[in-house]
């Protein structure tokens, strides 16, 4: 894992413009398409320094969710700060799935990408693996401290609770993003129960 420790000293402008281009090159082109070549281009750096940082197009897909999911969790700890009630709290999880859905779909298919890559990679399970731990562990955390304040009634442990919520969330994006033209909202109350009978 020194490449990926080497990957996340990474930091400045030049970082960040490799990123956005390499999550606008798997919008436009798809994540066969988006060469390094390509990217460079975008970002207006050399295709070495891509290599230097990143070693390889997955690692460089996986940074993009990496920064992605910790800017989302970001928000989504904002957002969920402010909850006086578990309906507050369920309403703030759906309506960040909803946004998700409606506005940035290129997230979802990045994160299913590189979930896929970690079923064949080491190197990219590893840090998948560690995302996934980290995203439960916040999430489980603002659990916690909600049922400590008294606004929610946890049914299981915290972190149990956060990786249905995830899950419920992931399965129906998937769900969604693969039958477009169909109503979901009925699907999407069931879910909201689901996670009620949880936190309620």
């Amino acid at each position: 894992m020194e490449a990926s420790a080497t990957q996340r000293t990474l930091s400045g402008e030049k970082a960040q413009r490799i990123v956005d281009a390499m999550r606008s090159s798997v919008a436009l082109r798809g994540v066969a398409g988006s060469t390094f070549d390509h990217v460079a281009r975008d970002a207006g750096v050399s295709r070495g320094l891509l290599h230097y940082y990143f070693g390889s197009k997955e690692r460089l897909l996986a940074e993009v969710v990496r920064r992605d999911t910790e800017l989302r969790m970001a928000r989504l700890d904002d957002q969920l700060a402010r909850a006086s009630s578990a309906a507050d709290f369920i309403e703030m999880l759906r309506s960040t799935l909803e946004a998700m859905l409606r506005d940035d779909t290129e997230f979802l298919t990045l994160a299913f990408e590189v979930f896929t890559l970690s079923r064949r990679n080491p190197d990219i399970a590893a840090e998948y693996q560690q995302l996934v731990r980290r995203t439960r562990e916040q999430v489980a955390a603002v659990l916690a401290a909600k049922q400590d304040a008294g606004i929610l009634t946890l049914h299981g442990d915290p972190e149990a609770i956060a990786e249905i919520i995830f899950g419920l969330g992931d399965g129906l994006a998937l769900r969604l993003l693969g039958e477009p033209g169909r109503d979901h909202r009925a699907t999407v109350d069931a879910g909201t129960r689901a996670v009620a009978a949880l936190i309620g």
